[in-house]
Formats: structure tokens, C-alpha cells, sequence
């Protein structure tokens, strides 16, 4: 087991008005998407008759885009003067370009304005982080990235049934429209966040120069941390594979397939009820015991899930419970992957260092579900949940990489 990381003498007050005002942003932004996401492939098909074929490309180009901008904020990110105009930048752009989906009248309209939302998403993220960071002391890194983390899965619980609720009262474009409303005030509340920040930090005397440090960032032992990341994510599938492997099993138990969809939903929001509490718990177990040890709890607990989805035929207790499982191991390795990052690298770095696990996490989990796919489709869903548990037990194994050696301590409390 990892040693302690918390300090006997870190003061007892964390939980500032701008951890808290981090985590509203994060449940704002994403209620305003995700009520969005939720609503795009009806909007796709009954409106601007689109086939699965349009939805498929834009979700893959936009998750792409999401990484490859989380790796480019991560420049950015690096100095406290520029991080908050970045990040309120990023919210207010992706909740404007999110709700003028709503306007489209052509595919290629909502591919654009997707694709322009999902960037800013990412390039904002790397200096939410960062400030988040800023916000907290050493030792309750972990619980501060447990109240984003947590906003966060609240807010993938809010969207959709929100969506839901509009939908039969005013329609997808009007409810597509009503998304700006959490969007901005996501916008607001990074700004309340990034006043408090500007109070805690001084501005260096030059400004950066913009860079991934990538040298650097080898040197620090980033990449030796991201080992374990990277086998989780190759394994971490797509919610939307859970929900139709639930839909088929559920089918089969004598329900309509109206009523399978219709619980394999509700489980889903129990899925992310999951994450959130587990968000919320793990947060101070890594304070305790390190990320390590919180981040193998996540891996082991999905195996559990994938090998729940792998081998259920009929049983709904089985798959609620899988879900639930999935639940608790995002919720879990979310966010020690992020105290991870913060613990591991000196404050100069940690931008270009969030900026690359988003990378490996967006490439990591489009690669587990491209593949876990193509396994479905060419030999049985036990195959391909199989193939994701593999990945999750390597993660396992690996996770000592996570834990930060004594020279990363000392010069990431230095700075």
C-alpha cells in the first residue's frame, strides 16, 4: 500500500467557494451537452433524416477532436493569467456552438458545430484542472478533483432527463436551444473560480512560452504514470455499448423492445448516480491511500461489470448490477487519474500534464470501442466484454506506476 499522502499538519478547511463554484461548472457544462447528446441521434434522423451512418462519423470525429484539443490546451494551461481567460472562453464556446445545433438544417452544420463545441471543451479542460489544483492544498487534491469529478456524472444524470422533460413540451430544436442556459452560467461559475484563483497565485513577471515540454514531461516520469491510464482506457467502452448490450439481454427476457430500451435508460442514470457518489468517496480515499491503490479498486470493479455484461442472458438484477459497478470504477479511476497528474508534476508542467492524459484518455476509449465493436459484430458481445476486461485486469497490474516517486514529491511541492 501506498503511504499516507496527507500531511498532519495540512490545514483543515479545503473546501473553498472556488472548489465548489469548480464543481457547479462541471455539472452545468455537462447537463447542458449532455441534454444535447441525448437528443442528436433523434435529431439526426426524425428531423434531418440522417442515417446511424452521420451520427457514427460525427461522435468519432468530435471525440477525436476532443483529445487532440485537450493536448493543445495544455500549453495554455501553464500560466495563471492565461488559464482562466481559457477556461471561461471554452465554456461560453461550447455552450454557444452546443445550443446553435438547434439552428441546423443540413448534417454538415451539425458536424461543425459539434466538432467546434468538442474542441472548445477540450482546450478548456487542461486549465479547469490546473486551477482546480490551485485551489486546493496538497493534501486534498484528491478530494477536490472528487467534487469536479462528481458535478460532473450529476450533471450526465440532469441533461437527459431534462431533455426528456422539454421534449413533450416544446419540441428537440426548442429543447436543443434551452441548453445555452446551463452552459452560461457553467461560464459564470468557472469565472468565480478563476477570481478566487487569481488571489492565490501570482503571475510570473514574462509570460510563458507556449510549449508541450514533452521532454520535460518524460523526465518528470509522466509517461511512466500513464502506462496504467492508458491500458484502463483501451478497456474503458463506450456508455452507449453498455446500454445496447443491456437492451438485447433485457429483449430477451420477454419484455417489448420499447420497455428493454426504456430500463436499460433507467440503469444507465443509475450508472452515473453510481459514478457520482463513487466520485465523491474516492476523493478522500486517495487523499489516504494514494491513487494507486483507489485507481486498481476502479479496474477491478469493472472487470466485475464486463464480466457481468459478458455472460448475462435474461437476468435484469445482473445487468443493473454491472452497471452499477461501472458506476463505482469511473467514479474511482477518473479520479485518481487526475490527483495522479497533480501529484506526480510541478505546477509549471501540470497544464501540458492534464492536456496529455485527456489525449490518452479520448484515444484510449475511441480505440476500446472501435474494437470492442468489430469484435461484436464478427464474434459475440462475450468476446468483446471479454476483451475490455483483459485490458482492465493489465491496468491492474500496472497501477504501481501511479504511485509518484520521492523526487516527483519533492519538486512537485517545491513548486
Amino acid at each position: 500500500m501506498e503511504p499516507s499522502l496527507s500531511s498532519p499538519t495540512a490545514p483543515k478547511k479545503w473546501l473553498s467557494r472556488g472548489i465548489l463554484a469548480i464543481g457547479g461548472t462541471s455539472f452545468l457544462s455537462d447537463s447542458g451537452h449532455e441534454l444535447v447528446t441525448s437528443l442528436l441521434p433523434s435529431f439526426l434522423t426524425s428531423t434531418l433524416h440522417a442515417g446511424p451512418a452521420a451520427l457514427g462519423a460525427i461522435e468519432g470525429a468530435s471525440d477525436a477532436l476532443l483529445g487532440l484539443s485537450k493536448l493543445a490546451g495544455g500549453p495554455l494551461a501553464n500560466e495563471p493569467s492565461r488559464r482562466s481567460k481559457v477556461a471561461s472562453a471554452g465554456y461560453l464556446l461550447t455552450a454557444v456552438a452546443t445550443a446553435a445545433i438547434g439552428l441546423c438544417t443540413m448534417v454538415w452544420q451539425v458536424a461543425a458545430l459539434r466538432a467546434l463545441a468538442w474542441s472548445a471543451r477540450g482546450v478548456r479542460s487542461p486549465a479547469r484542472d490546473t486551477m482546480l489544483v490551485s485551489l486546493a492544498p496538497r493534501a486534498a487534491y484528491g478530494r477536490a478533483a472528487g467534487i469536479e469529478r462528481a458535478g460532473d456524472n450529476a450533471g450526465a444524470i440532469a441533461g437527459p432527463l431534462v431533455a426528456g422533460l422539454l421534449v413533450g413540451v416544446i419540441g428537440i430544436r426548442q429543447a436543443i436551444f434551452f441548453s445555452i442556459i446551463p452552459g452560461v452560467l457553467a461560464a459564470v461559475a468557472i469565472s468565480i473560480a478563476a477570481r478566487q484563483a487569481r488571489t492565490m497565485l501570482s503571475a510570473p513577471a514574462n509570460r510563458t512560452r507556449l510549449s508541450f515540454n514533452l521532454g520535460e514531461l518524460r523526465r518528470s516520469g509522466a509517461a511512466r504514470a500513464l502506462v496504467p491510464v492508458a491500458f484502463f482506457e483501451l478497456g474503458n467502452l463506450a456508455t452507449t455499448l453498455l446500454i445496447l448490450r443491456a437492451t438485447e439481454v433485457l429483449s430477451s427476457g420477454g419484455r417489448t423492445a420499447t420497455a428493454a430500451a426504456a430500463l436499460a435508460i433507467f440503469f444507465y442514470a443509475a450508472h452515473n448516480a453510481a459514478a457520482t457518489a463513487a466520485s465523491l468517496v474516492a476523493g478522500p480515499l486517495v487523499d489516504k491511500i494514494g491513487a494507486g491503490p483507489v485507481f486498481a479498486a476502479g479496474s477491478a470493479v469493472y472487470v466485475g461489470a464486463y464480466l457481468l455484461f459478458a455472460f448475462s442472458t435474461s437476468s435484469s438484477a445482473l445487468i443493473l448490477t454491472g452497471f452499477l459497478l461501472a458506476g463505482v470504477g469511473i467514479g474511482f479511476a477518473e479520479t485518481a487519474e487526475s490527483t495522479a497528474v497533480a501529484l506526480a508534476l510541478p505546477e509549471r508542467l501540470r497544464g501540458n500534464g492534464y492536456g496529455l492524459l485527456g489525449l490518452v484518455q479520448s484515444f484510449g476509449d475511441l480505440g476500446a470501442t472501435m474494437t470492442a465493436g468489430i469484435l461484436w459484430a464478427l464474434f459475440s458481445p462475450a468476446v468483446a466484454f471479454t476483451y475490455a476486461a483483459a485490458w482492465m485486469a493489465a491496468s491492474i497490474a500496472a497501477s504501481g506506476l501511479l504511485r509518484p516517486s520521492r523526487e516527483q514529491q519533492a519538486e512537485s511541492q517545491i513548486s
